[in-house]
């Protein structure tokens, strides 16, 4: 049985409809990201399992059981905002005693507030008031708030975004293993794309309302259901154009800036209409040299960006892509004229009517 299980729900604020019959579960000890643009509804979401708000239609079941119309405290639920939350008269200890003492659980408050403290390693700061914290010190102190109870579920609204990098790198590290030391299924709200790969094991991927896609990390990346799931994921972002396929002896092709470029098998889709053709810039194989479905391109600007380098290219029909440069890769200055080649299986096709991901059937072409 999972332990959080969303059915069907819907909320509206007048015209706004910032969840649009949501459908998710969450087994016990899993962590599941739900990531996606600002205003896209992960905030009320989280609201509604707290009981912030109710939802207009749908259920929400925790352990199997509605907690729709409950009370927030008898939810079975921990919660740690954006913002922290902290009580500021009190010391991080009774902050973290809080919710404990709200549900009257008083007898081992103590010990279970030192267990925390020392997992997340804020035990020489218990006896500091929120003012006298750093942010980093303050999150763990609502983070230890929001685990101290061992809750079913655990809510983390966007928890590392008011701290500073090298804090927010180090809990991408830590966070995974600490959370599923417990049993609680976690939601984790989160606008940055990186930080829901390196933390969950699903990603629910929240647009205007709706889940567009509910997948592994690395199957939204390599496998996104629309135009608008491959848009948010990837830094350079990924290369789009349209495209109109044809045929011929069996396989797919497309006219990509005056060069034939091989797609897959002909039989994996209708041709003759317009898709977008997407593929990611670390995909492109750069080189200087011409060839068979080598596309020319005129390198505009080059960007360093620790590892790798961004190239912008121009192809010769006027749209620009984008291309990544790893260490050992020709060297390549402003001006340049390269060529530009890609794998099939590199290809990513969406339906240019609906944006929603088609599969393409990869195999070589016969000699």
């Amino acid at each position: 049985m999972a332990a959080l299980e969303i059915k069907s729900v819907s909320k509206a604020f007048g015209a706004v409809r910032p969840a649009d019959s949501l459908s998710l579960a969450v087994e016990p000890g899993e962590i599941v990201a739900v990531f996606g643009p600002s205003g896209g509804g992960k905030t009320v979401l989280l609201r509604m399992i707290a009981g912030m708000f109710e939802p207009d239609e749908g259920d929400i079941l925790v352990g199997g059981r509605s907690i729709v119309g409950a009370v927030p405290e008898r939810r079975g639920i921990g919660m740690a905002f954006q913002n922290f939350a902290l009580f500021p008269h009190l010391t991080a200890r009774d902050n973290i005693a809080s919710g404990l003492r709200a549900k009257g659980r008083v007898d081992d408050a103590a010990a279970r507030v030192q267990a925390i403290s020392k997992l997340l390693k804020i035990e020489h700061v218990l006896g500091h008031v929120p003012r006298e914290l750093s942010n980093g010190q303050k999150q763990r102190t609502a983070l230890a708030r929001a685990l101290v109870g061992n809750p079913d579920v655990l809510l983390l609204d966007d928890p590392l975004r008011n701290v500073d990098a090298k804090l927010r790198y180090e809990m991408r590290l830590e966070l995974p293993s600490l959370l599923r030391r417990g049993a609680a299924a976690v939601l984790y709200v989160t606008q940055d794309y990186r930080e829901a790969m390196a933390i969950a094991d699903r990603i629910a991927v929240l647009i205007e309302g709706r889940l567009e896609q509910i997948a592994s990390p690395e199957e939204i990346y390599a496998s996104p259901a629309s135009v608008a799931v491959a848009r948010l994921f990837g830094d350079p972002s990924i290369n789009l154009g349209e495209i109109t396929p044809f045929t011929e002896h069996g396989m797919l092709f497309a006219a990509i800036s005056g060069a034939r470029v091989l797609l897959g098998a002909a039989e994996a889709l209708p041709a003759d209409r317009p898709y977008w053709l997407g593929v990611r810039p670390e995909h492109l194989d750069i080189s200087f040299a011409a060839g068979e479905e080598a596309i020319r391109a005129r390198v505009l600007a080059i960007t360093p960006m620790h590892e790798k380098a961004v190239l912008l290219l121009r192809l010769e029909d006027g749209r620009e892509w984008l291309g990544s440069l790893r260490p050992g890769a020709p060297k390549v200055v402003a001006d340049d004229t390269v060529f530009v080649r890609f794998a099939q299986e590199a290809v990513q096709l969406f339906d240019r009517e609906t944006g929603l991901r088609v599969s393409l059937s990869h195999r070589r072409q016969a000699a």
